[in-house]
């Protein structure tokens, strides 16, 4: 998140980095959604610090609705906790739930991602998004022949799977968030509903 903040709308979406950015502003623009301001934190170790320079930012005082984006990782908990505890340190409304708007002015979520009590990220949900892909079937492959050869996997297993099936593509070299932007995703689909749900509420 650059500094000075500059807000320009009434409702805000915190995400995690520019990727991520990319990816929220294609479902805005996918939705209709035309008052959601995104803004990026740079990586999450940012986001108590952020939100200090967020809540003294000129226009803040207007903003109606904040919505804030966490990978849950290997911990949904940890994650929503860190974020709650963020919020805190902000002197903004905490829900005590993922997914629900608390407060007012402005009114608080909190989105950990995949969903509640699941561990992943972003990326394990656009995965989803095309399961029954062709393409998918290729990609594990890939990742089972490694597996086999004993060959080290990837950390991040979901991240790599999304490379793969990106690379696949007649354009490859896209990022998640740029895919999202070309119509990779469908983000139509049932997975993003909660996404999808959560955005209107944030930006209605």
């Amino acid at each position: 998140m650059a500094d000075p903040i500059k807000i320009v709308k009434l409702n805000l979406l915190v995400v995690e980095g520019h990727d991520d950015a990319f990816f929220f502003a294609a479902l805005v623009k996918h939705l209709n959604l035309e008052n959601i301001q995104i803004l990026p934190i740079g990586g999450k170790t940012k986001l108590r610090d952020n939100l200090g320079a967020l809540v003294t930012s000129p226009n803040f005082s207007n903003v109606t609705s904040l919505g804030i984006v966490r990978d849950a990782n290997d911990n949904p908990t940890g994650a929503f906790q860190s974020v709650h505890d963020a919020l805190e340190s902000a002197n903004l409304p905490s829900p005590q739930r993922p997914f629900e708007l608390s407060g007012q002015d402005p009114q608080v979520m909190i989105m950990i991602l995949p969903e509640e009590e699941r561990t992943g990220s972003l990326e394990d949900l656009c995965l989803s998004s095309v399961e029954n892909d062709e393409i998918i079937y290729c990609v594990e492959q890939h990742f089972g022949c490694l597996e086999e050869r004993e060959i080290t996997l990837p950390r991040n297993i979901a991240k790599a799977k999304v490379q793969v099936f990106l690379g696949s593509k007649e354009e490859s070299g896209k990022r998640l968030g740029e895919a999202a932007q070309a119509g990779y995703w469908p983000l139509d689909s049932n997975v993003f509903t909660q996404i999808r749900n959560s955005l209107y509420e944030i930006g209605s």
